[in-house]
């Protein structure tokens, strides 16, 4: 968001213009965590990375789907971020391993109660995307 609002301590408290510029909204951090965050294994790989470091081949096997090339390309990303180390040992072979950086690690805490809250409304969040399938679940009015 512009200069005034990257001061806000509340997201909800923001005092947001209207129309919302797109070019506030594209350079926004929340926008620009939330596109990091959104993609099918980034938040999967931080929650592992945050419970022990990991050579790429192990953390390939933790993660069932996961293609060789996409945890390639997830692990640059969060690289990128600041939000994970890529620690090369000079080791022959070379072996990289991978750790949360103190950023990283400062990100699980508010990613845990965001997977709370999820947890928590699952079921709302379901019934609201299937109102029909609700209705004729909960037997008739």
């Amino acid at each position: 968001m512009s200069v005034p609002n990257t001061d806000v301590r509340s997201l909800v408290a923001a005092v947001l213009p209207t129309p919302v510029p797109a070019d506030e909204y594209d350079g926004c951090p929340v926008t620009g965590l939330l596109r990091l965050l959104s993609d099918k294994w980034s938040m999967l790989v931080l929650v592992l990375l945050g419970r022990q470091p990991y050579r790429f081949n192990e953390l390939h096997r933790a993660i069932g789907g996961i293609s060789q090339r996409m945890l390639t390309r997830t692990l640059r990303g969060l690289e990128g971020a600041g939000l994970v180390l890529r620690e090369v040992h000079p080791t022959v072979p070379p072996s990289v391993e991978y750790r949360l950086t103190p950023l990283g690690q400062s990100l699980l805490g508010p990613l845990s109660d965001l997977a709370d809250w999820a947890v928590r409304h699952g079921p709302e969040l379901a019934a609201a995307r299937h109102p029909v399938a609700a209705a004729t679940s909960s037997g008739p009015r």
